[in-house]
């Protein structure tokens, strides 16, 4: 097969073009290789600053008075609801209805 001098003035520039797409393709997705990566490094960065999870023993109250009140006051709601509890009849209803 041989190629007459005008196929080979198209033929030429022709691959110069396919060369710089090429290199483009491969370019560009290296770029996008590499932001991908920069993104996963950001993301594992922040994972190691961030706090994910707080032990109950690690929180603090600076006011400890209030946290004093709340803990009465949580046990006195206990209390009153194992009163209730004790008071229920086993078979009798709570409810009354009146409609009807």
């Amino acid at each position: 097969m041989s190629l007459k001098s005008i196929e080979l003035q198209i033929a030429i520039p022709k691959t110069f073009e396919a060369g710089k797409v090429a290199e483009q393709k491969q370019q560009q997705s290296q770029l996008n290789q590499d932001l991908a990566n920069a993104l996963t490094e950001k993301r594992a960065e922040k994972m190691k600053e961030s706090v994910m999870e707080t032990e109950e023993y690690a929180k603090t109250n600076p006011d400890r008075k209030n946290d004093q009140q709340q803990n009465e006051q949580k046990q006195n709601e206990k209390r009153k609801q194992e009163e209730e509890m004790k008071t229920i009849h086993p078979y009798k209803g709570s409810f009354v209805d009146f409609t009807g």
